[in-house]
């Protein structure tokens, strides 16, 4: 399925269903083109800001502001921040909406994505795929004349690998799809790295590889309470495919090295950085090692909170990473 195709098919979808309902949108309001159904500016921008999916932004922004301190051991240039991020956000917002338009017809199915904009109608997806391709385009503009050519690059290549890989090559057909998937997630840091350094150098990658075992233990919680909205979707998550004890078991193996993949971050770091990388990593072993004790006993389990932590630790071991360099306390190196 080609994102041309997507946007054509999935409108022609849209406007035969318009034309067959007389008794509103989904959400009450009346049909496009009758009367008393223009929308105020601030709904069309709230729909459109909906299609760049703001939440799943602000966690990347979270590992991106860090990834600069640390480049520098230094709170970063004002300027150089604002530009980074902006121009960040803009390339994420363009992967989520053009994942939306790709992902139109699972997400008519799925109880959590239902309320998306192309699912209830209120972006065109023709306009959807303009918006996300003009993003992308500005992100790359954007960071080529204010920050640099290599922080650009790596922005379009970004989007590309989550369309082209994650979207349309792996979501619809493996169980590993989050796995490798998950890369174009990590990719933030290394843009924020080389924002700063005009390069990407050992620390980036490690911070890479730490988000990218994060994200299976993230994305699986996430999977095990919203299961039949993936299998009722076709799509094969390792919650859909294996059972709940194995699923719980991957999780474990994963935190784990997640945990001690933080660790390698300490010779760039000072003592204040590995301890709370130890501490925080402590805690999120327990509640994993958790999850997989209730499964295996079959008791009933929240992997939900498990999802919830999994963000709470992130932002603990990324915002220790900021404290520790911008303090400049003095870095442990390396023991030989």
């Amino acid at each position: 399925m080609s994102l041309v195709h997507a946007a054509r098919s999935s409108h022609g979808r849209s406007a035969n269903t318009s034309a067959g309902h007389t008794a509103g949108t989904p959400s009450g309001e009346p049909p496009a083109g009758e009367p008393g159904a223009r929308r105020g500016v601030r709904q069309v921008v709230a729909a459109y800001a909906s299609l760049a999916k703001p939440r799943v932004i602000e966690l990347l922004l979270v590992t991106t502001i860090p990834a600069m301190f640390l480049a520098g051991r230094a709170i970063p240039d004002p300027w150089l921040l604002l530009a980074t991020l902006v121009g960040g956000t803009m390339a994420a917002g363009s992967a989520n909406a053009l994942n939306c338009v790709v992902d139109a017809d699972i997400d008519k199915v799925m109880n959590r994505t239902k309320k998306r904009p192309l699912v209830r109608d209120t972006v065109p997806r023709t306009n959807a795929l303009v918006f996300g391709l003009v993003l992308g385009v500005a992100s790359f503009a954007l960071l080529y004349g204010t920050v640099n050519l290599l922080a650009g690059l790596l922005a379009i290549a970004t989007i590309l690998f989550y369309i082209f890989v994650y979207t349309l090559g792996l979501k619809r057909r493996t169980p590993q799809n989050v796995v490798w998937g998950g890369a174009a997630g990590c990719m933030p840091v290394v843009i924020g790295w080389a924002a700063v350094t005009g390069t990407v150098e050992w620390p980036a990658f490690v911070m890479f590889g730490v988000i990218f075992f994060w994200t299976p233990p993230h994305t699986w919680a996430l999977g095990m309470k919203y299961r039949e909205d993936y299998e009722r979707a076709g799509v094969p998550m390792l919650p859909v495919v294996a059972s709940p004890q194995h699923v719980a078991k991957q999780i474990v193996i994963y935190s784990w090295v997640m945990v001690g993949w933080t660790l390698l971050l300490v010779p760039a770091t000072s003592w204040l950085y590995a301890a709370f990388a130890g501490l925080a990593g402590a805690w999120f072993l327990f509640y994993a090692h958790s999850l997989y004790a209730g499964v295996k006993r079959g008791r009933e389990t929240k992997p939900m909170a498990l999802f919830h932590r999994s963000n709470t630790y992130l932002m603990i071991v990324f915002v220790a990473l900021a404290v520790d360099a911008a303090i400049g306390m003095p870095v442990l190196g390396l023991p030989f």
